[in-house]
Protein backbone atom coordinates (compact mmCIF):
# COMPACT_ATOMS: atom_id res chain seq x y z
CA UNK A 1 0.00 0.00 0.00
CA UNK A 2 3.04 2.26 -0.15
CA UNK A 3 2.25 2.77 -3.86
CA UNK A 4 -1.33 2.58 -5.03
CA UNK A 5 -2.09 0.83 -8.32
CA UNK A 6 -3.66 3.87 -9.97
CA UNK A 7 -1.46 6.90 -9.24
CA UNK A 8 1.31 5.36 -7.11
CA UNK A 9 0.40 7.56 -4.12
CA UNK A 10 0.35 5.89 -0.69
CA UNK A 11 -2.97 4.27 0.23
CA UNK A 12 -4.36 5.38 3.62
CA UNK A 13 -7.57 4.90 5.55
CA UNK A 14 -7.79 1.17 4.89
CA UNK A 15 -8.73 -1.53 7.37
CA UNK A 16 -8.25 -5.20 6.51
CA UNK A 17 -10.17 -7.96 8.28
CA UNK A 18 -9.40 -11.61 7.56
CA UNK A 19 -12.39 -13.83 8.31
CA UNK A 20 -11.02 -17.22 7.40
CA UNK A 21 -7.82 -18.85 6.32
CA UNK A 22 -5.90 -22.06 6.35
CA UNK A 23 -2.36 -23.20 5.87
CA UNK A 24 -1.28 -26.32 4.06
CA UNK A 25 2.15 -27.85 4.46
CA UNK A 26 2.67 -28.21 0.68
CA UNK A 27 0.89 -25.21 -0.88
CA UNK A 28 1.45 -22.60 1.83
CA UNK A 29 4.47 -20.33 1.67
CA UNK A 30 5.23 -16.72 2.46
CA UNK A 31 5.14 -15.88 -1.26
CA UNK A 32 1.74 -17.55 -1.68
CA UNK A 33 0.26 -15.53 1.21
CA UNK A 34 1.75 -12.30 -0.18
CA UNK A 35 0.31 -13.04 -3.63
CA UNK A 36 -3.12 -13.76 -2.12
CA UNK A 37 -3.02 -10.55 -0.08
CA UNK A 38 -1.96 -8.51 -3.13
CA UNK A 39 -4.73 -10.04 -5.26
CA UNK A 40 -7.35 -9.43 -2.59
CA UNK A 41 -6.23 -5.84 -2.12
CA UNK A 42 -6.29 -5.07 -5.86
CA UNK A 43 -9.79 -6.52 -6.18
CA UNK A 44 -11.07 -4.52 -3.20
CA UNK A 45 -9.29 -1.35 -4.39
CA UNK A 46 -11.08 -1.48 -7.76
CA UNK A 47 -14.47 -1.78 -6.05
CA UNK A 48 -13.80 0.87 -3.38
CA UNK A 49 -13.91 3.98 -5.64
CA UNK A 50 -10.67 5.47 -4.26
CA UNK A 51 -10.15 9.23 -4.08
CA UNK A 52 -7.08 11.47 -3.96
CA UNK A 53 -6.54 13.90 -1.09
CA UNK A 54 -4.15 16.84 -1.08
CA UNK A 55 -2.55 18.77 1.78
CA UNK A 56 -4.20 22.12 2.42
CA UNK A 57 -2.25 24.84 4.19
CA UNK A 58 -3.41 27.58 6.53
CA UNK A 59 -1.96 30.73 4.98
CA UNK A 60 -1.87 34.07 6.83
CA UNK A 61 -0.96 37.10 4.71
CA UNK A 62 -0.03 40.43 6.31
CA UNK A 63 -0.26 43.26 3.82
CA UNK A 64 -0.84 47.01 3.79
CA UNK A 65 -4.59 47.71 3.54
CA UNK A 66 -4.19 49.24 0.06
CA UNK A 67 -3.08 45.83 -1.30
CA UNK A 68 -5.79 43.76 0.42
CA UNK A 69 -7.73 43.18 -2.82
CA UNK A 70 -4.60 42.14 -4.73
CA UNK A 71 -3.57 39.69 -2.01
CA UNK A 72 -7.06 38.16 -1.86
CA UNK A 73 -7.08 37.84 -5.64
CA UNK A 74 -3.76 36.00 -5.60
CA UNK A 75 -5.09 33.56 -3.00
CA UNK A 76 -8.26 32.97 -5.03
CA UNK A 77 -6.22 32.30 -8.18
CA UNK A 78 -4.48 29.51 -6.29
CA UNK A 79 -7.74 27.72 -5.39
CA UNK A 80 -7.61 29.36 -1.97
CA UNK A 81 -10.60 29.79 0.29
CA UNK A 82 -10.57 33.03 2.27
CA UNK A 83 -11.44 32.28 5.90
CA UNK A 84 -11.27 35.82 7.21
CA UNK A 85 -9.70 39.26 6.96
CA UNK A 86 -9.22 41.93 9.58
CA UNK A 87 -7.63 45.35 9.67
CA UNK A 88 -4.94 45.98 12.25
CA UNK A 89 -4.07 49.64 11.84
CA UNK A 90 -2.42 50.26 8.47
CA UNK A 91 -2.04 46.51 7.90
CA UNK A 92 -4.59 43.86 6.92
CA UNK A 93 -4.33 40.23 8.00
CA UNK A 94 -5.91 37.72 5.61
CA UNK A 95 -6.37 34.10 6.63
CA UNK A 96 -7.00 31.47 3.94
CA UNK A 97 -6.78 27.77 3.21
CA UNK A 98 -4.80 26.99 0.06
CA UNK A 99 -3.66 23.65 -1.43
CA UNK A 100 0.08 23.16 -0.98
CA UNK A 101 0.55 22.36 -4.67
CA UNK A 102 -0.62 25.89 -5.52
CA UNK A 103 1.72 27.68 -3.09
CA UNK A 104 4.98 27.23 -4.99
CA UNK A 105 6.22 30.62 -6.17
CA UNK A 106 3.61 32.49 -4.11
CA UNK A 107 6.21 34.49 -2.18
CA UNK A 108 7.62 36.09 -5.31
CA UNK A 109 4.20 36.87 -6.78
CA UNK A 110 2.94 38.33 -3.49
CA UNK A 111 5.99 40.54 -3.06
CA UNK A 112 5.67 41.79 -6.66
CA UNK A 113 1.97 42.60 -6.27
CA UNK A 114 2.51 44.52 -3.01
CA UNK A 115 5.73 46.38 -3.83
CA UNK A 116 7.61 44.12 -1.42
CA UNK A 117 5.51 45.10 1.59
CA UNK A 118 3.49 41.92 2.24
CA UNK A 119 4.58 38.73 3.93
CA UNK A 120 2.91 35.42 4.71
CA UNK A 121 3.18 32.38 6.92
CA UNK A 122 2.00 28.92 6.09
CA UNK A 123 1.31 25.79 8.13
CA UNK A 124 -0.42 22.48 7.49
CA UNK A 125 -4.18 22.54 8.15
CA UNK A 126 -5.84 19.41 6.75
CA UNK A 127 -6.26 17.07 3.80
CA UNK A 128 -9.06 17.74 1.31
CA UNK A 129 -10.42 15.92 -1.70
CA UNK A 130 -8.71 16.92 -4.96
CA UNK A 131 -11.13 18.38 -7.57
CA UNK A 132 -12.17 15.82 -10.20
CA UNK A 133 -10.38 17.60 -13.08
CA UNK A 134 -7.07 17.58 -11.21
CA UNK A 135 -7.55 13.94 -10.11
CA UNK A 136 -8.01 12.99 -13.78
CA UNK A 137 -4.82 14.85 -14.73
CA UNK A 138 -2.90 13.03 -11.99
CA UNK A 139 -4.24 9.66 -13.13
CA UNK A 140 -3.27 10.45 -16.74
CA UNK A 141 0.22 11.52 -15.72
CA UNK A 142 0.66 8.33 -13.68
CA UNK A 143 -0.51 6.22 -16.63
CA UNK A 144 1.97 7.99 -18.94
CA UNK A 145 4.78 7.45 -16.42
CA UNK A 146 3.95 3.73 -16.22
CA UNK A 147 4.07 3.45 -20.03
CA UNK A 148 7.45 5.19 -20.05
CA UNK A 149 9.01 2.70 -17.63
Amino acid sequence: MAKGPKTEFPITGVRVLINDGAAHSVDSSEMAFQAAARGGFLEAYAKARPVIHEPVMKVVVETPTEFQGSAMGLLNQRRGMIVGAQDEGPMCVIEAQVPLAEMFGFSTVLRSATQGQAQFTMEFALYKLVPQSIAEELAEAAAQAKKGK
